[in-house]
């Protein structure tokens, strides 16, 4: 290593995507700096579940673990900080923190995941990730067979009340106003006793995260264990994006199979990149993320 600031890759952000491809890269020998700020996007959420040996584990227990192996890696260095700042010169790229601090790579991998846009809903926040949920596979089985909710329309709300279906037979979509479902999909929840309550939500009143009611603008009140939503994101960092990344039409990091990004020498993976948000997809595209990188190192010294 030439200087202290000067690395093979640069990986910003040091969740499971990051903490993944730095093994990869860490077991190639190469050097590389990981920059993470320490707020992971489920840092509110009790329990993981639908990771194979990891199921049920906390979160911060699972990236704390996978933390202590990487660190045994001696070409992997921690910097704590967020970056915000990046140019492509004509070999690397610079980055610089919010503390002015300057770093440089030949490879840069985001995995800076995605920011959550909380509706403007009381109690939707506090119960973000506990008992306001987005996926089946990652929470459903802890509430099979609860009274169960749909905060959605159309054909979100339509899509993912069948989804839920099979969990349980306790299950209302709430569409929060009038619905905007087709005659077709209406008839096909009825059919399927999922009933369609109408009425515009106040609140959802809950004891520290875990809900209890929902609570209607009319003062009535229902009765809820979870509620399944979809909350709107942006990305986490506008570091990608200035430095010439694309987005998709959802506002996902366009990558290839091999997470390259449109630029070359940039490398994107996690939730940053899918709407597949998972533990276990962000573990298996960092991995991809780290080898892909090095292969591209190998390649450039061999000419």
């Amino acid at each position: 290593m030439k200087d202290k600031n000067e690395f093979e890759v640069i990986i910003i952000g040091g969740s499971y995507a990051g903490l993944s491809a730095a093994m990869a890269l860490g077991r190639s020998l190469r050097e590389v700096l990981i920059i993470d700020s320490g707020k992971p996007c489920n840092r509110q959420t009790p329990f993981a579940h639908n990771f194979i040996t990891h199921d049920g584990k906390k979160p911060n227990e699972i990236s704390a673990s996978a933390r202590k192996q990487v660190e045994k890696y001696p070409t992997i260095k921690f910097h704590n900080g967020i970056a915000n700042k990046g140019i492509k010169t004509e070999n690397s790229f610079k980055i610089t923190t919010e503390k002015n601090e300057t770093f440089s790579a030949r490879k840069i991998i985001f995995s800076t995941g995605i920011k959550d846009i909380m509706p403007n809903l009381n109690g939707f926040s506090e119960c973000w990730g506990i008992s306001v949920i987005h996926c089946p596979y990652c929470h459903g089985y802890e509430f099979k067979k609860e009274k169960t909710g749909i905060l959605g329309n159309g054909d979100y709300g339509f899509e993912f009340s069948k989804m839920i279906s099979n969990l349980t037979k306790q299950l209302t979509l709430f569409t929060n106003g009038k619905s905007t479902l087709t005659n077709e999909q209406t008839e096909k929840l009825q059919k399927n006793n999922i009933k369609i309550v109408e009425k515009e939500i106040e609140s959802l009143e809950h004891q520290n995260g875990h809900l209890n009611h929902i609570l209607f603008k009319d003062n009535t009140k229902e009765t809820i264990k979870a509620i399944y939503a979809k909350a709107d994101f942006e990305q986490h960092s506008k570091l990608p994006m200035e430095l010439g990344c694309e987005l998709d039409d959802k506002g996902y990091i366009n990558v290839d199979m091999l997470q390259k990004t449109n630029v070359d020498g940039l490398f994107a993976c996690g939730d940053n990149t899918t709407f597949l948000r998972s533990i276990a997809n962000a573990v298996a595209k960092g991995n991809v993320a780290g080898a892909i990188a090095n292969r591209e190192l190998i390649e450039e010294h061999f000419g």
